[in-house]
């Protein structure tokens, strides 16, 4: 008996060894981002379809379902699942006519009826969302407002317009607000866009991609050494400088 404590207490190092061996594997972050904790009571669904448990999944702001139900981003992907399936049919005009409706009333989030979205998208604060004609967007993805996923250069009307123009998006991506994802590029699974991010090359699953932030130029009314060269000319009265 006397030496069940002492051995449970070996068990315990052990085992606190080997939970520090695992978090040694793990990458390092860049400063700046973290990974939220696993935890073992995931979130309960409610009752309602996907496009509304969404909302309650990705915005604590919403607390009901009449809240949910003045989103734009919910009437936009509303509008766009008739419009799809209208495009898919050969329905010619009535799809886009759709598609310019719900961007009036959702605040210019538009998305080309040729789209191909997944379950459970989401668009937060919608407003300015442009989704090109032959983007792919997978389940669980999330965007902010003022994102374009859109084409590069100029498109001939033949053969061109059959070509893939925009990106793919896939599982578990959210586009942070007013970035830029521009090609026929792929955001691999469980990625990261950052805020204002401009990206036109394919991301590797779990990547983060983020911008340069802002730099301060001047501070108490005097230029930083460092960033001389982006102040020359300014004489501090004019509003705004390239």
């Amino acid at each position: 008996m006397s030496q069940g404590p002492r051995s449970l207490s070996k068990e315990s190092e052990a085992s606190q060894h080997a939970y520090e061996a695992d978090l040694a594997q793990l990458p390092q972050l860049p400063p700046g981002v973290s990974i939220p904790a696993p935890t073992q009571t995931p979130r309960r669904r409610t009752r309602w379809p996907d496009a509304i448990d969404v909302i309650f999944e990705k915005d604590p702001a919403c607390h009901n379902v009449f809240e949910a139900l003045t989103y734009p981003g919910l009437w936009a992907i509303i509008y766009h699942r008739i419009a799809h399936v209208l495009y898919r049919r050969g329905i010619p005009l009535l799809p886009h006519l759709i598609s310019q409706f719900a961007r009036f009333i959702t605040g210019g989030i538009e998305i080309h009826p040729g789209a191909q979205i997944g379950r459970r998208f989401f668009i937060d604060h919608g407003a300015g969302v442009v989704i090109g004609e032959t983007a792919v967007i997978g389940d669980n993805v999330m965007l902010y407002h003022h994102v374009t996923l859109g084409a590069t250069g100029w498109w001939r009307p033949s053969p061109g317009r059959k070509q893939k123009r925009h990106p793919t998006i896939e599982d578990d991506v959210t586009i942070g607000v007013g970035a830029a994802v521009l090609g026929p590029i792929t955001i691999g699974r469980g990625s990261k866009i950052g805020a204002m991010a401009m990206v036109q090359e394919s991301v590797s699953p779990n990547s983060v991609v983020a911008s340069k932030p802002a730099e301060l130029l001047m501070k108490g009314g005097a230029p930083l050494e460092k960033h001389e060269e982006l102040t020359q000319g300014w004489n501090g009265e004019m509003d705004y400088q390239i």
